[in-house]
């Protein structure tokens, strides 16, 4: 039976973004450094065929850390970033603690301390209950970060001191969603501070311009994420507000309703800063079994970004050695 044609149209960049491709070595390295097993509060990043990857290499998640055992193994923090309560538990227990917070969210936390220590209210544009936003306003004191999600909560505000405020930004919202929430906050309060540079990643946002880039050469679209995450979500509703006919957010290729696709003659494919090559690849795969697959790459920005491993991961490890009298 012959194959109806399909082009494909897929997005660069797609896929591991720096901060995620971080955090996933700290958790390999200190399995192949330490042994198993490591312990890593909450899903390292945001992608359950990663996370059950590393389970099987030995990575025992959590999601406290009452959970652990006194041990000497290495306890390790997700990239998106975590309260300060934590690491001082970490510290009470003497536990060997390795953070694997993105520095992009780590900017974010600066920031907050900066904000605070200058005696601003601070404002955070974000999600609530996302583990980035818990972590950032975890940062401060209760109730010294004020958190808004809609421009309907920016007319709600109601602060200490309209002439003392700060604002901040989840990396990984939509890059237009954020702009129209700054300019409500400035809007509303003329002498608010901002960040010196925009606190969306440079991933969320190269992402994000990638779908804007085809999506009106496409009648389709396919994002390779997990559903809890957030700039993978991001993706589908910026192809949604962009007029893209059909659009879904699937962790794997048995997951696609290929009857949601009926009539689409060029889909696209990316994906969120979480998912591997493995399952985008395994998608490209599964729409060859199909179709006639043609594959054309739009490439919008090159990323050269790297983060370096903690220097614990960098050091060889000390062997013990033993001396004889």
């Amino acid at each position: 039976m012959q194959k109806r044609p399909l082009k494909v149209i897929m997005c660069e960049p797609l896929g591991f973004c720096a901060g995620v491709d971080r955090a996933i070595q700290i958790v390999e390295k200190s399995l192949e450094k330490f042994g198993a097993p490591v312990y890593v509060r909450h899903e390292i990043v945001h992608n359950k065929f990663v996370v059950e990857s590393l389970k099987n290499k030995g990575a025992i998640f959590v999601k406290e850390l009452d959970e652990i055992p006194d041990t000497d193994a290495p306890v390790i923090f997700s990239a998106h970033g975590v309260p300060i309560s934590v690491p001082a538990e970490a510290k009470r227990r003497n536990m060997f603690q390795l953070d694997a917070t993105c520095p992009l969210v780590t900017k974010v936390h600066f920031e907050a301390k900066r904000h605070y220590k200058k005696r601003l209210e601070t404002i955070l544009i974000g999600h609530a209950g996302h583990p980035e936003v818990l972590g950032t306003m975890g940062q401060l004191p209760a109730g010294a970060v004020l958190l808004v999600e809609t421009l309907e909560d920016v007319g709600k505000l109601v602060v200490k001191d309209p002439t003392r405020l700060a604002y901040m930004s989840q990396t990984t919202l939509s890059v237009d969603d954020t702009k129209d929430m700054i300019e409500a906050l400035k809007a509303r309060f003329p002498s608010i501070t901002g960040p010196g540079k925009d606190d969306v990643c440079y991933a969320t946002t190269n992402r994000q311009e990638a779908v804007k880039a085809i999506v009106g050469r496409i009648d389709g679209l396919i994002v390779v994420g997990a559903p809890h995450s957030s700039n993978s979500r991001r993706l589908v509703e910026i192809a949604e507000r962009e007029g893209c006919g059909v659009s879904a957010l699937v962790e794997r290729a048995s997951q696609i309703d290929w009857g949601m696709f009926d009539g689409v003659n060029v889909m696209g494919l990316t994906a969120g800063a979480s998912a591997p090559d493995v399952l985008i690849e395994e998608i490209v795969d599964a729409m060859r079994d199909r179709f006639d697959v043609t594959v054309e790459t739009v490439i919008t920005a090159k990323e050269t970004v790297t983060f370096n491993l903690p220097k614990e991961l960098r050091e060889p490890r000390q062997n013990k050695t033993t001396t004889s009298v």
